[in-house]
């Protein structure tokens, strides 16, 4: 499928199946995206595409994600999370049903909601424009706006940071992935100070 259709299916499908504040929230992490991607060299097109496809699964109910899983291999870290599946499986909808092939895309999708360690730079694009678009309000948002105007590996660390606080606070499982992320962000914070 050539790219400009695939985002043009992708839209139609998202428009078809995501609540309007889901489908306003998809429009924002496409907008910053392509913002970011401009800013640190990243291909714009890859980083739309993942920003369409990246909350397509978002909206299903929990025994749809449940049994949609165990239809494909689920990457390690995934499963004791439920809310988490929408990206592995949002990225194998894109794969399967939307021919998008490019591993780089899928894998940013996929990971979009965990982190996971060695970020690629599109990880980050996606990971940071999820983070900040427009229409997130939550306290430490602008902070991280501003730190990925310096950084992406910064805004992903100080993003994953306020997701701990919180999965802390709230007693909620913590995947071992955003922890492996986290740290491997910290690394490369600290080797670049």
């Amino acid at each position: 499928m050539p790219e400009q259709s695939v985002d043009d299916a992708l839209v139609r499908e998202l428009k078809r199946t995501l609540s309007v504040q889901r489908f306003q929230h998809v429009e924002g992490v496409v907008a910053s995206a392509e913002q970011l991607a401009q800013k640190y060299g990243v291909s714009v097109r890859k980083a739309r595409t993942a920003a369409w496809l990246h909350d397509l699964a978002r909206e299903w109910p929990r025994e749809q994600l449940l049994s949609t899983v165990r239809t494909f291999p689920l990457p390690d870290g995934f499963e004791d999370v439920p809310a988490l599946l929408h990206g592995p499986i949002a990225a194998h909808i894109g794969k399967t049903q939307f021919g998008i092939l490019e591993e780089d895309i899928l894998d940013a999708v996929r990971y979009h909601t965990t982190g996971r360690p060695n970020m690629t730079p599109l990880d980050l694009v996606l990971f940071v424009a999820d983070a900040i678009e427009p229409g997130r309000t939550y306290g430490g948002v602008e902070e991280i706006r501003e730190a990925s105007q310096r950084s992406l590996e910064e805004a992903a660390r100080i993003s994953i940071d306020g997701t701990l606080r919180f999965m802390l606070d709230a007693k909620r499982p913590i995947v071992r992935l955003t922890v492996e992320a986290r740290n491997s962000l910290l690394g490369a914070e600290l080797r670049e100070a």
